[in-house]
């Protein structure tokens, strides 16, 4: 009798842990109004007081979908291309091994989620764990008419990308990349194609260091690739500067070390001339 008078006791109890869940993610910011570029966002959840996930991008989204042909009997194909505004409504969730960002704006017409999750210790490698973007997923209603024509093909579709890798970064480090990143989904509406374009990335959705500061940088691919491509006309600029000047170095030692040495005639006669 004493464990079924507990059970209503258990529940409110879990109750009361599950509504301060709800609210430590709601503990949000939208702090994209710091930003210089009009299309860039940065966002922010706090958990107890401490940033637990930071991510600034610029995100635009291509949807295909169909209008009435001119026949009224066909559908014609079009495509949409919706930017990632500034005054999204935020969510979020932060755990020691997934965390997860979820941007909603124009009443909830659209909702972009980006989902992350920490690798698994691999014993075979001194890296230790890593973390990246295992999975997106968008939700939008082509009967909205910010960005879809009047005629759209009714219905709110789910396009969604599964088993992703992508951003690769070592635990403790922030991932940064300033080249495009193309992510395809694949659309509940006809298996069409949808794509995420995502540039001027810098993300953290684990072990924030500081509050509101990113930790190092782990930088893509890409970008070190221009680096590198910006960097090595310069290094090659510098040494062939250097090997010139040791040339010419080289050249005037040996000049002024042979002009100092007697001259020897090549013609025999001229040497009673010597002495």
């Amino acid at each position: 009798m004493d464990f079924i008078r507990s059970v209503p006791v258990l529940g409110l109890v879990l109750l009361v842990c599950a509504v301060g869940l709800n609210l430590a993610e709601q503990e949000v910011e939208n702090l994209s109004g710091l930003s210089n570029n009009p299309d860039k966002n940065i966002f922010a959840i706090r958990e107890n007081g401490t940033t637990c996930l930071m991510a600034e991008f610029s995100a635009k989204i291509n949807v295909p979908y169909e209008v009435p042909s001119s026949n009224e009997v066909d559908w014609d194909p079009e495509e949409a291309t919706i930017q990632l505004p500034r005054d999204t409504e935020i969510k979020g969730k932060c755990w020691n091994n997934e965390s997860e960002l979820h941007l909603s704006w124009l009443d909830k017409s659209y909702t972009l989620k980006l989902f992350f999750v920490k690798d698994a210790q691999d014993s075979t490698k001194s890296t230790g764990k890593s973390w990246k973007m295992s999975k997106v997923q968008f939700l939008y209603d082509p009967t909205e008419r910010t960005y879809f024509k009047a005629g759209a093909r009714p219905g709110k579709h789910t396009a969604t990308s599964h088993h992703l890798s992508l951003m690769k970064t070592p635990v403790g480090m922030s991932y940064e990349c300033e080249a495009s990143e193309r992510v395809s989904l694949i659309s509940s509406d006809q298996k069409k194609t949808v794509v995420l374009f995502l540039s001027e990335v810098h993300i953290q959705p684990f072990d924030i260091k500081s509050d509101f500061v990113f930790s190092e940088d782990y930088k893509c691919l890409t970008d070190q690739r221009k680096q590198l491509e910006e960097t090595l006309p310069l290094i090659l600029g510098i040494t062939l500067g250097l090997a010139i000047v040791i040339i010419l170095a080289v050249y005037h030692i040996h000049h002024k070390m042979t002009a100092n040495q007697v001259q020897i005639p090549r013609d025999r006669s001229l040497y009673k001339h010597m002495g």
